[in-house]
């Protein structure tokens, strides 16, 4: 008997999914394991695997945003009759829709206007695959025909997309394409094509909105008019941090970062300030036993903020290492659910670009989020005396309905200690 292959929810945050490609054909025979399309997220691209066996009798949506539990797709047996089955679960969509409009009347003189205030999103449906279609035939022209995901590989591979033949529709290169490629291969000229493929993919004109760049847009938007945010902005000497890092990166098997020092220090001055490991959640506001900071990753679509658990229990080679893992996993966008939920605090750092100062908006559902500047050598006054300084400044945006002034200064007063003396973070 047939089946009806619905658009799954694949992220907790995810309304709706956005078809990229079709790995497989109407017609093509499928078995549970089966690749059958990639799936755009809010959070990451995914490979939409078939749970069923049989035919794949039909195509719902060739590309474009479907909502979760939309239709996208029916497998069944070969020739089998599936129309009756689709107009069935269509016209009982359309019910649900009806019922879900329903509570929304509050008296019948408001009832006209309600099914008109519901059917206005209907046209922005029908618009949708233009613009893709558009953005098609451009692919075709100026670019490489090629999946997110397929590219994701390529470039943490260090592969030249040009060298790898296509198995996908139109030549469309897949990744099975990438992960079958062999090196070897692939002609001397590819180092030419380097430029080319470090460009950004942005074309001029109008482009649509990814599903993570929607969500991103709605909670952040959420975050700063829904939390009144203050700031607090404090200068240390990085000074002793500096010289701690040199000495244990004299260790040949030893690496760690600033970013590492910085995370220890907070977590530490999150045990001993709890009320800034905490939550607004309307009626009640939650302090977090754990401490699990969300480290802020740049990735083409926007940000995404894995997360290091239990951070004040981790050394800082153990920080370092996950730090990179969570990271390379976010840029090719391999982030499970599990590693980007959770976080009680968040740092965003933008030192390694030489922003000696910046205030970053509250990553919901925490309370606060540190903004890191560069270190910059300026003159300072010390016993005394003018002294080149190692100073970074760092900024503190706390959400007042849960963090008072004093309290968030407190917390950056024991920040600074560690970071000043970092054996501070061992007492």
């Amino acid at each position: 008997m047939a089946e009806i292959i619905r658009m799954p929810r694949l992220s907790d945050t995810m309304e709706e999914g956005n078809i990229v490609a079709w790995l497989a054909k109407e017609g093509d025979k499928v078995s549970p394991g089966d690749v059958l399309a990639e799936v755009e997220t809010d959070k990451a691209t995914m490979e939409l695997e078939s749970f069923n066996e049989g035919v794949l009798l039909y195509i719902g949506v060739k590309e474009g945003p479907v909502p979760v539990d939309g239709i996208i797709a029916i497998i069944g047996k070969a020739g089998e009759d599936y129309k009756a089955l689709l107009a069935e679960a269509q016209a009982s969509e359309g019910e649900s829709k009806k019922e879900e409009a329903a509570p929304a009347e509050p008296v019948a003189a408001a009832a006209t206007p309600a099914p008109a205030a519901k059917a206005a999103p209907a046209p922005a449906k029908k618009e949708v695959p233009a613009p893709a279609a558009v953005a098609e035939s451009n692919h075709n022209m100026d670019r490489i025909l090629a999946s997110p995901l397929a590219r994701s590989l390529a470039a943490e591979k260090g592969y030249n997309l040009e060298a790898i033949q296509g198995s996908g529709d139109g030549g469309r290169i897949i990744k099975r394409d990438v992960e079958t490629y062999q090196p070897s291969a692939a002609p001397a000229a590819s180092s030419k094509q380097a430029p080319r493929a470090l460009q950004a993919d942005i074309q001029y004109g109008d482009a649509p909105v990814s599903q993570m760049r929607k969500v991103i847009a709605r909670r952040l938007s959420e975050s700063k008019f829904g939390a009144p945010h203050f700031y607090l902005t404090i200068e240390i000497d990085m000074g002793n941090a500096i010289a701690a890092r040199k000495q244990v990166n004299a260790h040949p098997d030893i690496k760690i970062s600033f970013n590492d020092i910085i995370m220890k220090a907070c977590a530490v001055a999150l045990r001993k300030h709890p009320a800034i490991n905490s939550s607004w959640h309307g009626d009640k506001i939650t302090y977090h036993e754990a401490i699990n900071i969300g480290v802020a990753v740049a990735i083409p679509d926007g940000l995404m903020v894995p997360v290091v658990r239990d951070t004040d229990l981790k050394t800082l080679t153990q920080i370092n290492a996950e730090v990179k893992e969570l990271a390379g996993k976010a840029r090719n966008k391999k982030l499970s659910t599990e590693e980007m939920t959770g976080n009680t605090f968040t740092i965003s750092n933008l030192g390694m670009f030489d922003i000696d100062e910046f205030t970053a908006i509250i990553n919901p559902p925490d309370a606060c989020i540190l903004a890191v500047g560069s270190i910059i050598q300026k003159p300072i006054v010390k016993d005394g005396e003018i002294v080149v300084g190692n100073m970074m400044k760092v900024t503190l945006s706390c959400d007042h309905r849960v963090v008072d002034g004093v309290t968030g200064a407190k917390f950056l007063e024991s920040l600074k200690a560690m970071l000043q003396s970092p054996l501070m973070m061992l007492a």
